[in-house]
């Protein structure tokens, strides 16, 4: 069993006391709910006593979680999931806060996120050919990010109100209702195989704001595409990493909390692949490379616009392209070096 041990153990016992006081009510109210004294009669009568919904539920989980479950820094450093990455090599040239993203203690892939956009920069995975059907949508949040000792596993979010630290420290489903946007996947749910990793792909620090014409059209083709070209001719692991391309000023934000990107992009690394290709794939391995626009009114300097789509996907267009031209563009927007993969990628076939 791991041990709680320095900085984290230092967050569980600060986020224990802090929140002591206020358990202490909830567990005692809980306890005199489930007293045989306490009947209709007693709840009836009772009208100056407190009344919990979904925040001070999600507390006492959270702080039940930090008191009872083994710690891990599952946010904070991509250790533990570096397996997911090329070489276990992560993108270089960005910064943010590294999520080994952890779902019923084990981990699916690795995000880095941006606590300042409350959205992520990319997530990285390792595919796998899908099978059975899309799962419900349960949406679920990060912990740690909101109480750094709190227990690393994501967690669903619980009907009614949400703990204002969760709040604070990421996306919550509340965001993106009633919002001009919809939640985008950047791993996607459709790139694996079995049901749980499926589910673990709907966390909100998986998704970007993304514009219905984008996700349901243009991007859902390239998606569908690297499902079947990897599951056609990749012989052993392909890494994916997608990610997000911000706007060169003021980012617009839904609920002026979450930021909006103007791109999005992703890129695959297949290693070991079949030579047998047909003409139309030969560029497109060892690596492949994307971007989309979310933004049908930017400018056509880096994916230009194909005038004759139809309405609710014209602007929302994709172009495919070597992985050095798009890291151009991540240099140019970042003005920084940024790496997707290893070496791009040069394991000898």
């Amino acid at each position: 069993m791991t041990v709680l041990t320095g900085r984290a153990c230092f967050s569980a016992v600060a986020v224990l006391t802090s929140a002591r006081n206020e358990v202490r009510l909830i567990v005692m109210n809980l306890q005199s709910i489930a007293s045989p004294q306490f009947n209709r009669n007693t709840r009836s009568s009772s009208s100056n006593s407190p009344t919990y919904g979904g925040r001070e539920m999600s507390l006492l989980v959270l702080v039940l979680s930090i008191a009872f479950s083994p710690c891990a820094a599952d946010v904070g450093d991509f250790s533990p999931c570096l397996h997911f990455f090329y070489k276990s090599w992560p993108p270089k040239g960005l910064e943010g806060t590294p999520i080994c993203q952890r779902y019923n203690n084990s981990y699916y892939f690795a995000t880095l996120y941006s606590r300042y956009r409350r959205a992520p920069w990319f997530s990285g995975y390792l595919y796998t050919v899908p099978t059975g059907k899309r799962p419900t949508a349960s949406w679920k949040y990060e912990p740690q990010l909101a109480y750094p000792g709190a227990d690393g596993n994501m967690m669903p979010f619980l009907p009614g109100p949400v703990d204002q630290n969760v709040v604070e420290s990421q996306a919550v489903k509340l965001d993106y209702i009633n919002s001009t946007f919809s939640r985008g996947h950047l791993n996607p749910s459709l790139h694996h195989q079995t049901h749980a990793c499926r589910s673990a792909t709907f966390t909100l620090t998986n998704v970007v704001p993304q514009k219905t014409g984008s996700n349901d059209g243009p991007w859902e083709v390239l998606e569908q595409a690297v499902n079947n070209t990897l599951s056609a001719y990749c012989l052993t692991e392909a890494y994916i990493v997608t990610g997000i391309i911000p706007y060169r000023d003021n980012d617009p934000r839904i609920k002026n909390r979450v930021a909006v990107p103007e791109y999005m992009w992703s890129a695959y690394c297949c290693p070991k692949y079949n030579q047998s290709l047909p003409e139309e794939l030969k560029d497109t391995f060892p690596t492949f490379a994307a971007v989309g626009r979310n933004d049908r009114n930017s400018t056509e300097e880096i994916v230009p616009i194909d005038k004759t789509a139809k309405k609710p996907i014209w602007g929302y267009d994709v172009r495919t392209m070597p992985l050095e031209t798009l890291e151009m563009y991540l240099k140019d927007r970042f003005n920084t070096t940024v790496s997707v993969f290893y070496e791009r990628c040069a394991e000898s076939n």
